[in-house]
């Protein structure tokens, strides 16, 4: 009996570009997806940018832009950088919706009513200098517990204590840099406390899995504490019901987006959202990271019993991402967007990689980059790619592109292929996808031995009908394999379909047999990694560096320079600047750098790509045509946003104070100045 599923991944934040530990979850989500479509099931996949709260309408704030503006712009970003990665939603959306609004106020009055939500007066901390209210986030220092400098407001990175902003040493804006104070507000407070026994409910029908079961324990032994769901003015969110300056704290709406989005899709498609959601015929599960799991597992849940709205029936945690078995970092290029990774890397190669390393648990997963290159060369290119790019081309250009019919031995080889359907389906089910990985790359050893067994490649020579069996074996067999990891590479598996002229494949199909019937041109189904290339993208991960700053040849009274005098330099030294002037072709922004253009320079026939931080005081198509003076013999310098050969000559003290030297249009681009 086919199955009716709902499926939704944490929503990504509107504050910053999707990084590789992100797509942990959503590659995790889409395979799992994929293999129930695969399967027969219906099964719709749902997500949204999560876009309100302080974070968004700070940098907002920061980019001279309004919040609308930003989530406008990194919801084209994320969508794009997931479909390259084939994440695919049935429906993305966002948080900020007028179907999320309505669902919001409507499950905070039903809560209301039940008497699940309170006020209370709260001290809460409160930048003077930038005239708001600071979230836990936005409050650093010294630790109560373990004295670690340098924490946030609501835990410790280094000891793991949870705490009030209140109780930190020395604690500082991380807006302002001032100290904050603590005034009194009215808070709106949702009763977690009362749930509690349906909560364990919950948990005992099958809600999480068995491995994060102790840390829920934990939690109910420590006593579930009332949750804030409000925060004060300015924020960028809904306004609650009836209040003219308070807001829906953003994680009350953020999960709530998650029917905001199946609504959007229902009321799209023609479906009946409160029969979709509500009516017991579709199962509901979420993905998340065990960063997350406490709303997930406790208020989420909770919240939607006090609005006699269906709760979810599985919740599937995972863990993070290390890199090289640390932390993903910056500084060691190992933090990697998911735009640098595309701009060097199939998108392909990390969903393997990824797949064979996700089991279902909560333990975290190691993106070794040495293992990452060795098993995506030995297994995907060169035990599965290789047993059909190895026959294909033989079939087609030796034998007229037309397979035969197994004989014994062919036959007996899928039979063992095909025993391990089961086996897979029930791996994919439960997350194991690196036990599906490891069971297709022992079914492709087997295959590949049979290939070297029969070796079509000197049989063809002097039995062609005999190498026709084997080749159709070996095309046969790398059908079976494909359709097992379809959910895995949807791209690769397209290139077999196409190639072997068949129709999509689904777990169905894996019994089928393809005798005497043609094929198309082979097709190129996947390169090798080169090393260089990843080391490229880490390269381009790693932050831009900075010149040190030189040294002050001899003390400068505060008050008539405000910066150090540079070190001397010699009129011979000076000589050897080449000033050219140049036209500029093309201009752009810099993804990911707010203060840098890209300029496409003509010296006179000659072009120089260049990066200059003058963003803040020059639109890109004003630039477009102008004569500049650049330095035509800078040392190329490698940036993380590509290599910069020259540079612009400007004056001005930053931002949008900053002039470029023009000349006027009499002059020619290359013509040097003396």
């Amino acid at each position: 009996m086919t199955r009716k599923i709902l499926v939704t991944s944490a929503l990504p934040y509107a504050n910053g570009p999707i990084h590789i530990g992100h797509l942990v979850e959503y590659i995790q989500t889409d395979i799992w997806v994929r293999f129930q479509k695969l399967c027969g099931n219906t099964c719709h996949y749902f997500c949204a940018d999560d876009t309100h709260g302080t974070p968004v309408m700070i940098r907002a704030k920061n980019e001279g832009i309004g919040p609308e503006q930003l989530i406008e712009r990194m919801y084209g970003e994320h969508l794009r950088d997931f479909q390259a990665f084939q994440i695919a939603f049935d429906n993305y959306y966002t948080t900020h919706s007028p179907e999320n609004r309505q669902l919001s106020e409507g499950i905070y009055n039903r809560a209301s009513a039940a008497g699940s939500i309170v006020e209370k007066k709260i001290l809460q901390a409160y930048d003077e200098q930038e005239k708001m209210w600071l979230p836990d986030r936005y409050i650093k220092g010294t630790c109560p517990r373990c004295k670690a400098e340098n924490q946030y407001g609501d835990s410790c990175d280094v000891c793991g204590a949870h705490y009030q902003a209140s109780e930190l040493i020395d604690a500082v804006s991380a807006v302002s840099g001032q100290p904050p104070v603590m005034k009194e507000s009215t808070h709106f407070f949702f009763r977690l406390s009362d749930y509690a026994d349906r909560l364990r409910e919950l948990f005992t029908a099958g809600y999480v899995q068995n491995t994060v079961q102790n840390k829920l324990d934990e939690w109910f032994s420590a006593g579930l504490k009332d949750w804030d769901i409000s925060r004060d003015g300015p924020y960028f969110g809904f306004l609650i019901p009836g209040q003219t300056d308070k807001y829906f704290y953003v994680w009350l709406d953020a999960p709530i987006g998650y029917m905001a989005s199946c609504k959007n899709y229902c009321d799209r498609s023609g479906m009946d959202f409160e029969t979709v959601w509500n009516g017991g015929e579709y199962e509901i599960c979420h993905f998340i990271g065990k960063d997350i799991m406490y709303f997930h597992a406790l208020f989420w849940p909770a919240l939607l019993m006090a609005a006699n709205i269906r709760r979810p029936d599985k919740l599937f945690v995972h863990g993070f991402l290390t890199v090289n078995g640390q932390k993903m970092s910056k500084s060691k290029g190992t933090f990697v967007m998911a735009r640098t990774y595309l701009n060097h890397l199939d998108p392909e190669y990390l969903r393997y990689y990824y797949a064979s390393k996700l089991s279902g648990d909560v333990g975290d997963i190691d993106l070794s980059i040495d293992d990452f290159v060795n098993r995506v060369n030995a297994e995907l290119v060169g035990k599965l790619a290789n047993l059909a790019s190895r026959c294909g081309p033989m079939l087609t250009a030796r034998l007229g592109g037309m397979l035969g019919r197994l004989d014994d031995a062919g036959k007996n080889l899928l039979n063992t292929l095909v025993a391990a359907k089961q086996d897979i389906i029930a791996d994919y089910e439960k997350l194991d996808y690196a036990s599906v990985i490891r069971r297709v790359a022992a079914l492709a050893d087997i295959c590949n031995k049979y290939t070297e067994d029969n070796q079509p490649w000197s049989m063809i020579k002097t039995d062609a009908e005999k190498a026709r069996v084997t080749l159709t074996t070996i095309l046969n067999a790398t059908k079976v394999l494909t359709i097992y990891l379809k959910p895995v590479l949807p791209v690769f598996a397209e290139k077999i379909e196409k190639f072997l002229d068949i129709q999509p494949q689904t777990f169905a199909d894996v019994e089928t047999v393809l005798e005497s019937r043609p094929i198309k041109q082979f097709i190129r189904l996947v390169e090798r990694i080169e090393k260089e290339k990843v080391d490229a993208m880490i390269d381009e991960s790693k932050p831009v560096e900075q010149p040190a700053a030189p040294a002050q040849t001899q003390p400068t009274p505060a008050s008539v320079l405000d910066e150090p005098l540079a070190a001397e330099c010699t009129i011979e030294d000076f000589a050897k600047v080449d000033l050219r002037i140049a036209r500029i072709v093309k201009a752009s922004a810099v993804e990911g750098a707010d203060k840098l253009l890209a300029l496409e320079l003509d010296l006179g026939g000659i072009t120089r790509s260049v990066f200059a931080g003058i963003a803040k005081a020059y639109k890109p198509e004003d630039l477009v045509g102008r004569l500049v003076v650049c330095v035509a013999n800078l040392k190329p310098r490698k940036m993380r946003f590509g290599l910069s050969e020259g540079m612009v000559c400007a004056s001005g003290t930053g931002g949008d104070q900053i002039f470029l030297l023009t000349v006027d249009n009499g002059a020619k681009p290359g013509q040097r100045i003396h």
